[in-house]
């Protein structure tokens, strides 16, 4: 299944960069604090992130990657990660959060980095991609 792993790949690109999740880890896509829910390059961080679903730390740049991981699997993932983090883990709500973030990885070939920018996600250059 394709899915957004973090990815030190590319950091630098943007003055703000940063990566403190796990090189290869599952991420998710958490909404923006107050602070930074109209400005990605707010003081913050989190409107331009994706935090690692096991570490609970976040990057700037995602990578799409294969993993062996059935739709089921990905989700529950998801669900414990939300929990871990203490959010809302409704098992309905992450087998929706997982459909949509393998939703966007589909979108891009296996290597792609992509960054965020509140509800935006673009691809990064294609030459920071790195081989399945």
């Amino acid at each position: 299944m394709k899915v957004l792993v973090a990815t030190a790949r590319s950091q630098g690109t943007r003055g703000n960069d940063y990566h403190h999740a796990v090189e290869g880890e599952l991420v998710r896509v958490d909404p923006p604090c107050r602070k930074d829910r109209d400005d990605p390059d707010g003081r913050c961080g989190c409107g331009r992130g994706f935090a690692g679903m096991n570490s609970q730390r976040a990057t700037t740049t995602a990578r799409v990657a294969e993993v062996p991981l059935t739709r089921a699997e990905y989700a529950e993932a998801l669900r414990s990660s939300l929990e871990q983090a203490g959010y809302d883990s409704c098992p309905c709500r992450s087998g929706d959060e997982a459909d949509a973030l393998a939703g966007l990885a589909a979108g891009w070939p296996v290597g792609a980095v992509v960054e965020r920018r509140l509800d935006r996600f673009a691809r990064r250059s294609s030459s920071d991609e790195v081989p399945a």
